[in-house]
């Protein structure tokens, strides 16, 4: 961003952020309602846990079904968006003995950052925070407890993978599917690709049986996590931390940060975090992953064992694209651009990242879905068979 434009940004947040607090204090007055702290899954080390949240009032989304209407997922889509955060919030956070306290932003979210007085147990994966809004702790929903996973000495590599068109069906590339998809669906009706969820099984287990940590980094919104951990457990694929963006007026964005700074840094951030890990990209070729993963590979000499980029926009003979997996290569990389999830698991088997006997399993599961009506006319013809919620 620029420098203007970053003075602006601050400018028009300073009178946003005096703005919600008059409308906090004003809700203090009327009833706040509920408050909820909504919690991200978190990742550590040894002797550091990382642990991400929001706290927010009238947090009303309604659990997903098979047979929601579309009227029902619209109406819940808009509930997400319009969060009613609690700005500057202070949340207490403990774990054993441990107890630090820190203050939200003015969108509500938190960071917890634990440094441990002695390493965990090598081994232990998941580790439970206890949370607590401390202004609103005679409130019902004001504890939460938040998870984080600590990789096993044992691993063999970790996983980096982007979500929109990589695991799941968006169609960023075209604006009217992208907004059936994410508006008009929901996590029991959305649709993977082909293949994924046995891959990424298979990733994580690789070939010794041990635990590879995934990680899912993705310009989707945070807005939209409780949809996306409910997607994965249906589809059963393994669940990671992810990486989101803020929608959002911000110090140092009108709304949102911008998506390479955003993906590369977080890449990066994983990379300093496990210095001793080589790392898989995964993502696709609809917007800016190949330029981010290349630059990653060039970054890191060595640490990054290959990249996958799926095919989604018809890029196999782009110039640009084959040059820049050359420059991978001269980093000590690969870089390919797969058609499907299939090439890359026998790509990953061959390389030693997988067991080739999850290929069956994987070629099993990669059979094309049934995919929704294309087209302004099918979503008129939808939306006109049901009636809207009265």
């Amino acid at each position: 961003m620029s420098e203007w434009k970053k003075a602006l940004a601050q400018v028009a947040n300073s009178v946003e952020d005096r703005y919600d607090l008059l409308k906090l204090r004003l809700r203090k007055r009327l009833g706040i309602g509920p408050v909820h702290l909504l919690t991200y899954l978190g990742y550590g080390t040894r002797t550091e846990l990382r642990l991400r949240g929001r706290a927010v009032a009238d947090h009303d989304v309604t659990p997903p079904a098979d047979d929601d209407s579309i009227w029902k997922n619209l109406l819940n889509t808009y509930r997400r968006f319009t969060t009613r955060e609690i700005p500057f919030a202070r949340v207490r956070a403990r774990f054993g003995d441990l107890e630090q306290t820190v203050e939200a932003n003015e969108e509500g979210f938190f960071d917890i950052l634990l440094t441990l007085p002695e390493p965990l147990p090598a081994g232990s994966l998941w580790h439970e925070v206890e949370l607590e809004l401390v202004d609103y702790a005679d409130q019902e929903g004001a504890r939460a407890k938040g998870s984080v996973v600590v990789p096993p000495p044992g691993a063999q590599f970790g996983v980096i993978s982007d979500l929109d068109d990589t695991v799941l069906q968006t169609d960023v590339l075209n604006i009217l599917k992208m907004a059936r998809n994410t508006f008009l669906q929901n996590s029991r009706t959305r649709l993977p690709f082909a293949g994924v969820a046995e891959f990424y099984r298979a990733l994580q287990r690789g070939t010794s049986n041990t635990f590879n940590p995934i990680f899912y980094i993705s310009n989707s919104p945070w807005n939209l996590y409780d949809l996306l951990v409910d997607f994965f457990e249906v589809r059963e694929i393994p669940l990671g931390p992810m990486f989101l963006t803020d929608l959002g007026l911000t110090d140092e964005h009108f709304f949102r940060r911008e998506p390479i700074e955003h993906k590369l840094g977080n890449i990066t951030t994983l990379l300093d975090t496990y210095p001793d890990l080589s790392f898989i990209l995964i993502g696709d070729s609809g917007e800016t992953d190949p330029v981010i993963y290349h630059q990653a590979a060039v970054e890191h000499p060595g640490r990054i064992r290959a990249i996958y980029i799926r095919d989604v926009s018809n890029k196999s003979d782009d110039e640009t694209l084959l040059a820049v997996a050359e420059e991978v290569r001269k980093a000590g990389s690969e870089m390919l651009l797969i058609p499907d999830t299939a090439s890359a698991a026998r790509h990953a088997a061959e390389r030693g990242f997988i067991l080739p006997t999850a290929l069956p399993a994987i070629a099993e599961e990669a059979v094309e879905d049934k995919r929704a009506p294309d087209g302004l006319e099918a979503l008129i013809d939808t939306l006109s068979d049901e009636p809207p919620p009265t």
